[in-house]
């Protein structure tokens, strides 16, 4: 490494790809997966089942392109408070120092 270079560092694709199956994120291919079992095991219809599986594989991976996060997002937002309330009205004093000289 010279004294003034820059480091450069190979990085693979696959380290930055989203885990997926069937294109769909895993824990959301999980939850179609277990709605078209629990379809199938309480209702007796393999049909019912297999096509909940399927509409929920396809939503899943629309969910997946748009973003892959969302699921963590989701469940994080009920642990933390809201930051900005449109319909709260707080007076805010607005104070201009200025320095002359």
């Amino acid at each position: 490494m010279a004294a003034g270079g820059f480091r450069q560092n190979r990085v693979y694709k696959a380290m930055n790809r989203p885990l997926t199956v069937l294109g769909a994120e895993r824990r959301l291919f999980f939850v179609a997966l277990i709605t078209g079992g629990a379809v199938f095991s309480l209702m007796h219809s393999l049909v019912g089942g297999m096509v909940l599986f399927i509409v929920g594989v396809m939503i899943a991976r629309i969910a997946t392109k748009r973003d892959v996060e969302i699921l963590r997002v989701l469940f994080n937002s009920g642990k933390f408070r809201r930051r900005y309330d449109p319909m709260k009205i707080d007076a805010t004093e607005i104070r201009i120092a200025r320095r002359d000289g």
